[in-house]
Formats: C-alpha cells, sequence, structure tokens
C-alpha cells in the first residue's frame, strides 16, 4: 500500500519553479502504442497528430520547457499496450534512475478486468506510482449517453475496480469531456477517500455559452467533493487554434470553482504542442493567476502538484 500524501508546506521552491502535473514520454523502438504505431485516427480531439509519431524522450521533454524551471513532472499513462501495461511504468522508472524524471507516475489498469486488483498489486510494486488512469466510455457528444454500459461512470463492475484503488493508496486520474463531469460527480461522492485529479480542467471543448453552462455545472458538481483536484492543462478546442484570452478565461473560472489549493498546473506534452508552445502555454498560466499572491501562485504551479501526488525529493 502506498503512504499518505506528505506535506510539502516547509519546501522552498524558489522563484517561478513549476511542478508539471500532466505528461508523457514515449520510445517507440522500446515500447508499444498502438494509437502511434500501428492506425491514425483523426477524428480525436488531437486532429492531425501525426508529429507525435515519434520518439519523445526527456531530453525532448527538457527542450521544450526551455526557459523554464521544471522542479519535477508527473508522468501520466500514455495508452501503452493493454496486454503488458506494466512494461511502461518499469521502462519510466528506468528512465528516472538515469535521467531523474518523471519524479510520479500514474499508471494504468483495467478497472472492469478480473485480474484489476492483480494488476494494482504490479503496479504499485514501482516506487514510483501515485495513482491510476483507467478512462472510462464516453459518448462522442451531450446528445449521446452510453450510460450503464460497460465501462461506463455507471458500470458497477467498473466502479468495483475503482473501489480498489483506497486500500492501495493510489489516486484516480479522471478523464472525461465536459458532457460527462456531472456523472463524474456522481461517482466521485461513492469514493470520498480516494484522491481524484480530474484531468484537462474537464475539457471545455465547446466554448459558446450553451456548451460553458454544461461545462460549468459539471465543474461545479465536482467541486462539492473536496476529494476531487483540477488540474489546468490541455486547454485546445478541436479544430481551432490556441486562444490565449479565451483560456485564461477558462483557467480563471475553473479555480474560481475550486479554489486555489485545488488546483494544478499541468501541460499534457507533447500532446498540447500541436498547438502551443511549452512557453505560451507557461505564459497562459501565469496571465490567468497573476491576480493570486505569490504564496498562491506557488501552491498552483508547484506545491500542490507535490503534495496530490506525494513527491518528496524534487
Amino acid at each position: 500500500m502506498k503512504s499518505p500524501p506528505t506535506e510539502t508546506s516547509d519546501l522552498d521552491f524558489g522563484n517561478n519553479a513549476l511542478v508539471d502535473a500532466h505528461h508523457h514520454l514515449w520510445d517507440l523502438t522500446q515500447n508499444h502504442y498502438p494509437w502511434l504505431a500501428e492506425s491514425f485516427n483523426d477524428k480525436t480531439f488531437m486532429g492531425d497528430y501525426r508529429a507525435l509519431c515519434r520518439n519523445y524522450l526527456p531530453a525532448d521533454f527538457r527542450a521544450d520547457q526551455q526557459g523554464h524551471r521544471v522542479i519535477a513532472s508527473v508522468h501520466i499513462e500514455a495508452e501503452h499496450d493493454r496486454r503488458d501495461p506494466e512494461r511502461e511504468t518499469r521502462w519510466l522508472e528506468g528512465l528516472h534512475a538515469q535521467q531523474g524524471l518523471p519524479n510520479a507516475i500514474v499508471a494504468y489498469a483495467r478497472f472492469d478486468a478480473p485480474d484489476c486488483a492483480d494488476m494494482l498489486v504490479a503496479q504499485c510494486q514501482h516506487p514510483l506510482v501515485r495513482g491510476i488512469r483507467c478512462k472510462p466510455l464516453t459518448s462522442v457528444g451531450p446528445q449521446e449517453s452510453v450510460a450503464g454500459q460497460a465501462g461506463s461512470l455507471q458500470d458497477t463492475r467498473w466502479l468495483d475496480g475503482l473501489a480498489l484503488l483506497r486500500s492501495f493508496g493510489l489516486s484516480w486520474d479522471l478523464r472525461v469531456p465536459y458532457w460527462h463531469l456531472a456523472e463524474a460527480a456522481e461517482v466521485a461522492s461513492l469514493f470520498p477517500d480516494t484522491p481524484i485529479a480530474l484531468e484537462h480542467a474537464g475539457l471545455p471543448w465547446n466554448r459558446t455559452a450553451e456548451g460553458l453552462a454544461i461545462w460549468r455545472q459539471g465543474m461545479e458538481a465536482l467541486a462539492r467533493h473536496p476529494n476531487v483536484h483540477v488540474k489546468l492543462s490541455e486547454l485546445s478546442v478541436p479544430g481551432q487554434a490556441w486562444n490565449r484570452q479565451d483560456n485564461v478565461a477558462i483557467i480563471r473560472e475553473a479555480i474560481a470553482i475550486f479554489g486555489i489549493e485545488r488546483s494544478m498546473f499541468a501541460s499534457n506534452f507533447p500532446v498540447a504542442g500541436l498547438r502551443v508552445s511549452y512557453d505560451g502555454l507557461v505564459q497562459t498560466a501565469r496571465a490567468a493567476v497573476a491576480h493570486c499572491s505569490p504564496a498562491q501562485q506557488q501552491a498552483f504551479f508547484a506545491g500542490n502538484a507535490l503534495r496530490f501526488y506525494r513527491i518528496v525529493h524534487v
């Protein structure tokens, strides 16, 4: 079982320190990622992502960060071959030993698999593992529903797997588009002792008044549960160019809903790099929190992620 969250309030991060709470690495010569190596699907929110179909290693990540002081990072499972998800974790542990990153891992285990508990045992053998990401089944849009289907947020077998995280001391990284946020809040209410990190600001892809109203309602429902935190990452809108002004507003509203103490900076690189540079992303986030106190900014950019993912050595 993983240890409880470590308090990091006594750490001095220094000026402009960043903890990237969400990024990916991959080596296509060492590991197999079907979405990068087998088939190309331009129907995802990423659009044409063929620029990602190459190795992305610590040197590439650090090159993207140039000019910024990233003191720690959290690797989120990158949809490695599901037949052997632990292979990705072993590879990442090796990278950490050789190159000092990542500093925490959110690994994969399939919640509705008969051997879910065994998967969790295996993943927990690796010291850097802090949480699990298992994406639930989602619909293609707010006008359609998959409620109750296998793998959905209402699937009791899938929920049984999610329930196991508490006994292993693991957090859950929640990734759903904005029209599933209210359903996700119902799930969060079932597991008040499991730390939950909502990814990508709840994916507010529809920036119309109607779309943002649905997003806002779901975010408010999730924020009522104190175990839920939010990562302000991947603010791209499908089919549209990066819009700094709109994204500053999204970050500010998400923080207003969750509170600065439950909000974390994250990049989703290299995926986010399809539309914005790392510097552009950081500058957008800095503009969004410019009205906050220095202590609040430090918490948002570093302290909250260190605490949530229990990162001690940076």
